[in-house]
């Protein structure tokens, strides 16, 4: 056992409820100490206060990095770096594979350098939860849950082996299986315990050193954990491997941004419709990269579950975490869930005795800014069709879905003349039918897919349960889905079931099509499953702008289905509302959503369940004996899992023959010492991309094309086009995902205008190509490439393959107007060096073409973080002209991981030397 630091004499004892006493680091033993007004921080910072305080050790975590956190002042410069150690990291399978590809390939490394190899292991708690890999290939029908089952471990079985094996080759690392529920529902009901502890030595004595549950996550939506009052956030891949081995998360010192949140939301509407509202609010105040606080009445009001939805949306935002301090309903919601009294007990205690307890109301704490928002204005409303910031009230989705059909792609608009508008398409019975009959008309707007799915807001009974009621009135009213439309159910977790079963209102859901699809993000992720084929066909030949509606927290361009142009994200029972509607160009406040079985009109306000009806069923909603039995043992609960086989030892035994598993290039002939840092010289533009290019777009996630490159790979290797499963289950596959760099069927790249899909031009030449051929004729000539981007460049989900890949291709420097937080985090840890434009700064405004020729100047052993560096552009006819560029590595550690060529290769080489 390790015996705690006595620093400051902040080692302290405090009762744990019962009549026991615990040990814990105070943090008002530390403001008596005088190391700052820790009373007046805002409560995220002073739960990361408690970590870096407690890990302190003069080396990794020092008296400074203390100081500097307790010293925050609200309007301070941002200098001060913070080594953040969490208590747990956790995983979902998309991006949780490949890093354990990286950890096996470490190992290998490792190996052959003669070390051993199981010095590479997590020195902190790794829940993985499987939850991306299930699509909706079947729909509609009772046996849909059972048939999603099969195929995914039909696809994915050698995928689920290899987890399998990392849970057997290393100590700390666990697997939720298949069908259990979706990571962040599962974290919430399950996995988070608000407080955690471990056995130290203090004083001679064995005694439980008491802590907060803090953690990261490789997906963006790891902030939902916010709404509990647990630090947390989205890291990639990258940055999670090197705090699993024991590296602290490094970051500035942020500002925190104040909510304050006054009034309560009105009869009709949601925690969807509140969490639209504030995305749409911060992301135009830009906390991109800032902390977000709740506090005020309002949020003192809400339940956890309504807390939740909105910090799910924190990446939608752009912040960093969109945190709710702790208080009372979090222990109610603790004890609801089925958390043992002993720690609910133990969880008020501790944070009463940090002095952390209770929302803080105005005045109470500093923020570097505060804003307003009276959740009594929130109003029923949708986002969409292309970016989850951009709120439409619900009355006023007809207006704006027309607007958008003839406004100009460029100003996130459809293109469509004014004569195109009015087209319809007549689909012959049966033909274009998801259930097998019913003719009908495709028109622009037509909703082809409406799906209840994702963390967001399947993991909140009000939503869930106004769905339930909503259907239940649909039914009674004799209303019924076009067939058309596909519809599925995708809970969170199997407790949803459970209580929409008590409820008696999963019959209503199965009579209109959202029959249980499987527990997972489906829909979300891209996982949306095919259409038919005639209907997909009629789509993409008369270049319909068909819709899906989803009460998910992401619909870029091509996420959703790679034909359906309009994505609307919205509540679930507005979801099964525009499912009887069919169509979006709809005005549901002044239109009937569909007409009972005697011809009269049925209006949205004669579905909609009033709040006193959903609260009715709330009391029965929350069992905790049905979270203690769900949860008990969680493999049991899938007997396929328990009968997939691994391969046992601390090394994995690689096979080359393998279309899902390869070990990446990243550690093979792997030198102990890296090269200098230098110059990039005589760079081309590999991609030339405008404003708002996501991860997405970067590294798609959902279905492989089979004339792409990774399709083509995929069939030489003898995989057939219906077994090529998608970009985001291939993620463990290498020679996969550099072949889907910049291949979404969305991307456009200006150096191929009016061209969509991963395309480019080869220069000096001008031929064009895609990304992929392209790089690898560069790389043939050795030619460094550099991309060129506009504002937020790096949108969206924490995808480690948006940076791997463009690494793999040989890009050296990718030159923005601005980067998403984690996107530009991601490439600094795999070595591409994230350079920023200067404010009014573009390439459109440089007149930049692509066919230039780039020198990066002022790289050397001596760079500093945000170190200003100079980019010289030579034009075809000899032109020359030099600009200053701001170096956006933004700490010293991150030079030192560029320096190494990456995190992971940096961790590597601590741990060769230490061995």
């Amino acid at each position: 056992m390790a015996t705690p630091h006595p620093w400051f004499d902040s080692l302290k004892r405090f009762d744990l409820g019962d009549g026991r006493q615990g040990a814990y680091y105070s943090l008002p033993a530390l403001e008596e100490a005088g190391l700052g007004r820790l009373s007046r921080l805002p409560v995220s910072l002073r739960i990361v206060l408690e970590s870096v305080l407690r890990h302190w050790d003069g080396r990794k975590v020092t008296e400074q990095s203390v100081r500097g956190l307790a010293g925050w002042e609200p309007r301070g410069a941002r200098e001060v770096e913070i080594p953040f150690m969490v208590a747990r990291i956790v995983l979902q399978d998309f991006t949780g594979v490949p890093l354990l590809v990286d950890l096996a390939a470490m190992r290998s490394a490792m190996a052959r350098a003669g070390g051993d190899p199981r010095r590479i292991e997590p020195l902190v708690p790794v829940d993985l939860v499987v939850d991306h890999s299930v699509a909706v290939d079947v729909a509609g029908v009772p046996e849909a849950f059972a048939r999603n089952l099969e195929f995914e471990f039909g696809r994915n079985r050698e995928r689920y082996e290899f987890l399998k094996w990392g849970m057997g080759a290393f100590k700390t690392f666990k697997v939720v299986p298949p069908g259990v529920g979706i990571i962040h529902q599962v974290n919430l009901e399950h996995l988070a315990q608000g407080l955690l502890a471990k056995p130290v030595v203090w004083e001679g004595q064995a005694a439980t050193l008491y802590y907060p549950d803090t953690l990261v996550g490789t997906d963006s939506h790891t902030t939902m954990i916010n709404g509990l009052g647990i630090v947390g956030w989205g890291v990639g891949g990258i940055e999670a491997e090197a705090g699993m081995l024991g590296q602290p998360v490094f970051f500035l010192i942020p500002d925190v941004v104040g909510v304050h949140l006054s009034g309560s939301l009105p009869e009709g509407a949601t925690a969807t419709d509140a969490a639209l509202t504030v995305t749409q609010r911060l992301r135009e105040a830009k906390v991109v990269g800032k902390f977000v606080e709740f506090f005020g009445p309002g949020a003192a009001a809400l339940p956890v579950v309504d807390r939740a939805t909105i910090a799910n949306m924190a990446p939608e935002y752009g912040a960093t975490m969109g945190f709710f301090p702790i208080d009372e309903e979090c222990v109610r919601f603790l004890r609801a869930t089925g958390r043992s009294e002993a720690l609910c007990r133990g969880y008020e205690s501790y944070y009463r005795a940090q002095g952390l307890f209770g929302m803080p109301m105005r005045g109470q704490v500093d923020y570097s800014a505060e804003l307003e928002l009276d959740l009594g204005a929130v109003v029923p409303s949708v986002a969409g069709p292309k970016r989850p910031q951009d709120r439409i009230e619900l009355r006023g989705l007809k207006r704006a879905f027309l607007a958008a059909l003839t406004r100009p792609v460029a100003e996130n608009g459809f293109g469509k003349s004014g004569a195109e508008a009015g087209k319809a398409v007549r689909l012959s019975a049966g033909a274009g039918a998801v259930g097998g009959g019913g003719g009908g008309e495709l028109r622009h707007g037509s909703v082809l897919l409406a799906a209840i799915t994702s963390c967001t807001n399947t993991s909140n009974p009000s939503v869930m349960l106004a769905a339930g009621l909503v259907a239940k009135k649909a039914v009674e009213r004799g209303l019924s889905v076009s067939r058309w439309v596909k519809t599925s159910l995708a809970p969170g977790s199997r407790v949803v079931s459970e209580y929409l079963e008590r409820s008696g209102l999963q019959p209503y859901l199965d009579r209109l099509g959202f029959m249980l699809v499987g527990y997972g993000c489906t829909t979300c992720i891209g996982n949306s499953g095919p259409l038919p084929a005639a209907l997909e066909e009629a789509v993409v030949r008369h270049d319909m702008v068909a819709a899906s509606v989803l009460s998910g927290n992401r619909n870029f361009e091509a996420r959703i289905h790679p034909n359906l142009k309009a994505n609307f994200l919205m509540s679930p029972p507005l979801v099964v509302a525009f499912a009887l509607a069919g169509r979006v160009d709809i005005d549901l406040g002044a239109e009937p959503v569909g007409h009972d079985k005697d011809g009269r009109p049925v209006y949205l306000r004669d579905l909609w369940p009033a709040s006193a009806e959903i609260r009715a069923l709330m009391e029965t909603a929350l069992d905790p004996e049905v979270y203690r039995r769900l949860y008990r043992d969680v493999a049991a609960q899938n007997p396929r899992w328990n009968e997939i086989r691994a391969s046992t030892g601390s090394v994995f035994p690689w096979d080359p023959r393998s279309t899902y598993i390869q070990e990446p290039p990243f550690f093979r002939d792997f030198p102990s010492q890296p090269d200098p840092i230098a110059d990039i010289r005589s760079a081309r533009v590999l991609g030339l991309f405008g404003d708002s290019v996501t991860t997405d777009h970067i590294s798609p996630a959902g279905p492989i094309p089979a004339g792409s490159p990774a399709g083509k790979y995929l069939v030489g290797q003898g995989v057939e086009p219906a077994d090529f499963n998608s970009y985001g289950a291939r993620r463990g596959n290498d020679r996969v995902m550099v072949r889907g760099t910049f291949a979404n069927v969305r991307i456009r790249n200006l150096m191929v205008p009016g061209v969509e899909g991963g395309v480019t031009k080869y220069q000096p030449s001008g031929e064009v190509m895609s990304v992929f051929d392209a790089a690898v004729r560069y790389a043939e000539s050795r030619t460094p490439l550099v991309v060129l981007a506009g504002q937020e460049y790096g949108t969206g989900s924490s995808r480690d393959w948006a940076a791997k890949g463009t690494k793999l291709l040989g890009v050296k420097a990718v030159v923005a107007q601005s980067f998403e937080r984690i996107h530009r985090s991601n490439l600094v840890g795999m070595g591409v060096l994230p350079l920023q434009f200067e404010a009014g700064t573009n390439a459109e405004v440089l007149h930049l073409e692509g066919n230039e020729l780039y020198d990066v100047l002022g790289l050397g052993h001596q760079l500093q973080p945000r170190q200003d560096l100079t980019l010289r552009i030579t034009r075809p006819n000899g032109q020359v002209q030099s600009l200053r560029v701001k170096c956006r590595m933004d700490t010293p550690v991150e030079v030192e991981y560029y320096q190494h060529g990456g995190i992971l290769p940096c961790v590597l080489r601590q741990l060769m030397s230490e061995g």
